[in-house]
């Protein structure tokens, strides 16, 4: 699983070839959260609530360059690093 960006202590990945709908993972120590990247919202698990702002805020930002690694990663190519939120 390819990390595509890190920032405050919160690892954004994404598989190869994942389900539908289009979404990243993000890791903070312990926890796990699946975001809808179209919708900007958490589909699954939990983060406290101070770094799930950070994720959502972030992928709001990045939206059109996660949807773009989401479409590389459905053709299996190589992910681009995207810029942390800062």
């Amino acid at each position: 699983m390819p990390v595509i960006s890190r920032f405050y202590g919160i690892e954004i990945s994404m598989y190869y070839d994942d389900h539908n709908p289009p979404h990243f993972h993000a890791k903070y120590g312990e926890y796990k959260i699946l975001v809808d990247i179209k919708r900007a919202r958490v589909i699954e698990g939990f983060m406290p609530s101070s770094q799930t702002k950070l994720v959502l805020a972030w992928a709001i930002i990045r939206k059109d360059e996660l949807i773009k690694d989401w479409e590389l990663a459905k053709m299996m190519e190589q992910l681009e690093k995207i810029e942390p939120l800062r």
